[in-house]
């Protein structure tokens, strides 16, 4: 998943590609959960919106915790509407590759998904994820509440102290409430289930969040 272009710095609304006005994908059901991954849900059922670079591995990790009910991934954070995987690799869109959890809270609490989040990839790195460089790779929490925006800053705040003590750099995760999200294409829906050998460059930094 690296590209000739690697843009670092998010396009201006004069330079974001226009995108469609119709949606690219019409979700399927989880390839192994067998749960949808687009509304409706049940009504026990919370949803959560991460990015940690790829979103291939990311996802993975996901719907293997316990109490996660499906994922789904996609584009969002930027300019473009409706866009294309394609046309996200050309760093034209201001969007980044992001993860939708729904999870059974009475099972996982968001606070856990807080530690799996800041514990399973590198949030310091700006626009970049380990080999992955370029500004859909960014580290991003998309809280879909107010409640999730305030415990995802607290988190951000505890997290960092935790980095500190060891020496490493500033966290550049942006927070924010959820912006629109747009599903990426079904053939990258659960990818590393499709495709057993794909790549994932999911990595922490080795700092446990308590």
């Amino acid at each position: 998943m690296l590209f000739s272009q690697k843009k670092l710095s998010l396009p201006t609304p004069a330079e974001a590609l226009p995108g469609r006005v119709t949606a690219i994908c019409i979700p399927e059901i989880h390839f192994v959960t067998a749960q949808p991954i687009a509304p409706p849900f049940p009504e026990n059922i919370h949803v959560a919106i991460f990015a940690m670079g790829c979103f291939w591995g990311a996802e993975r990790f996901f719907w293997q915790q316990k109490g996660v009910f499906s994922t789904a991934v996609g584009y969002a954070g930027g300019l473009t509407p409706n866009p294309t995987y394609k046309e996200l690799c050309t760093g034209l869109t201001g969007h980044t590759e992001v993860v939708k959890v729904m999870f059974d809270p009475q099972k996982i609490s968001y606070q856990d998904l807080l530690i799996l989040f800041w514990q399973a990839h590198n949030p310091t790195q700006g626009m970049r994820q380990g080999n992955d460089i370029g500004t859909q790779y960014r580290s991003a929490i998309y809280a879909t509440t107010a409640r999730q925006l305030d415990a995802s800053l607290s988190s951000k705040q505890h997290y960092q102290l935790r980095l500190d003590k060891a020496g490493l750099d500033l966290i550049t995760t942006e927070i924010a409430l959820a912006p629109i999200f747009y599903y990426a294409e079904n053939e990258h829906q659960q990818y590393l289930a499709k495709n057993p050998d794909g790549y994932c460059g999911l990595r922490g930094v080795g700092i446990s969040f308590s």
